[in-house]
């Protein structure tokens, strides 16, 4: 038998992925073309949310009381301190669950890592930093899974619970809704800008603090009267998600080009030409579905496109609940909460407009 013997001076984490965080998705129109081709799932009563509409996780009905919500998330790293990209990455996975409205009961962990390249210090500092956000989170990380492979991966398999009258799902919007997104955007670029290292300590403060931040308020949006419906914007961006959910609904998402919060910086480096490869591809595949952008700036199409790790939530919510729901997230800390769009009747794409509610 072979023994291993893993190396131990550090090494960049990101030096060792061709991609990293949300951005390793697979863009839209490939993943498209991907499942076109999988044999629909037989039908389930009990199945209230599968892969139909892309939405953040699966839904199963256990009885009138209580539906469990499962997900997954992996992919590799965005940021080079072994810590921290565990932390991202768990943050993102229980992401999902908030988003379909439920709280989490417990987590596996997915490791897949190169042990002849990275220190097992390094590979166990990964796991804590999972480990850490689930504690957060109020649930134990009960078990997993790991691989030697050859590039870093890490995320979780997350398992929640929500009363079936309460999930949320991402094509449950309704005409008139505004769209409120809670999180600022430009992860992607700052991001890239850490791979190209331009980045400076602030933006690196804003990178990791965005993308820790959980998305724990899911819940309590579910429970707020005219909230209808909600996402969180990761891999495919803003345009993207918002196309999932108009599409979804059946009806136009209007986007108001000006109204997204930006992390500190990203303004900026978007204008010096720093972006992502992912936010080409994700435009690349549904920019045809796209109305007005005639005009719009390259940076500014780019952060719209930008892939979010760990992005904010994107909630349809009724105007007259509009001031409620902005309220209780500022008060839970998701102080860059903007309404970013209205949904009205129309086919299923996205307007871009100037306007603003």
């Amino acid at each position: 038998m072979n023994d291993v013997t893993a190396p131990t001076q550090p090494v960049r984490l990101t030096s060792l992925a061709h991609g990293g965080g949300c951005g390793c998705k697979i863009a839209p129109a490939v993943l498209q073309e991907i499942l076109a081709k999988t044999p629909a799932a037989a039908a389930f009563p009990n199945l209230l949310v599968g892969a139909e509409t892309s939405d953040d996780a699966a839904v199963w009905k256990l009885n009138d009381e209580q539906a469990v919500v499962a997900t997954t998330d992996f992919f590799m790293p965005v940021v080079d301190d072994p810590f921290d990209f565990g932390r991202i990455a768990a943050t993102n996975a229980l992401s999902d669950i908030y988003a379909m409205g439920a709280r989490p009961l417990f987590a596996l962990a997915i490791v897949g890592m190169p042990v002849n390249v990275l220190p097992l210090d390094t590979i166990g500092s990964i796991l804590a930093g999972g480990a850490s956000v689930c504690a957060a989170a109020g649930i134990p990380v009960a078990g997993g899974h790991s691989i030697d492979s050859v590039e870093p991966i890490y995320g979780l398999i997350a398992v929640g619970l929500v009363r079936p009258d309460e999930v949320l799902t991402n094509r449950t919007g309704r005409a008139g809704d505004v769209l409120i997104l809670t999180k600022a955007l430009g992860v992607g670029v700052l991001s890239a800008a850490f791979k190209q290292e331009r980045l400076d300590v602030l933006g690196y403060e804003q990178l990791i603090g965005s993308t820790t931040q959980l998305n724990a308020v899911g819940p309590e949006l579910a429970g707020l009267a005219g909230v209808h419906a909600m996402t969180d914007v990761t891999g495919f961006g803003l345009l993207g998600h918002a196309l999932e959910m108009a599409r979804g609904a059946g009806v136009t998402a209007e986007i108001f080009t000006g109204a997204p919060a930006l992390l500190a910086g990203v303004e900026d480096l978007a204008k010096a030409g720093v972006r992502t490869g992912a936010s080409g591809r994700n435009w690349a595949s549904y920019g045809g579905s796209i109305r007005g952008a005639e005009g719009l700036a390259d940076w500014t199409r780019d952060l719209l496109c930008d892939p979010q790790t760990s992005g904010g939530l994107l909630i349809a919510v009724d105007p007259a609940t509009a001031a409620d729901t902005l309220a209780l997230l500022r008060a839970r800390g998701f102080d860059r909460s903007a309404i970013v769009g209205r949904l009205k009747q129309g086919p299923a794409q996205i307007e871009l407009a100037n306007a603003r509610v």
